[in-house]
């Protein structure tokens, strides 16, 4: 016999998110905060004082799995 039980993730309550980005031109990357505009004007920053424009962007977070009523 099988049981079906309907699940969802969240993010997990007793944790922050963080956020990074690292330069595609010259892999100098801004400093891990849990500020997301920060680490967008830190990029903002590096392009002024280096011309370059593309970053990639890393938003990490811990997930949940729990059960949905």
């Amino acid at each position: 016999m099988y049981r079906y039980v309907l699940h969802k993730i969240t993010e997990h309550p007793d944790t922050d998110i963080t956020y990074e980005a690292e330069c595609l031109g010259c892999g100098w990357s801004a400093q891990p905060s849990e500020d997301s505009a920060a680490v967008d004007v830190e990029c903002m920053s590096h392009t002024g004082r280096s011309g370059h424009k593309s970053f990639r962007r890393i938003r990490t977070s811990f997930a949940l799995v729990v059960r949905a009523d």
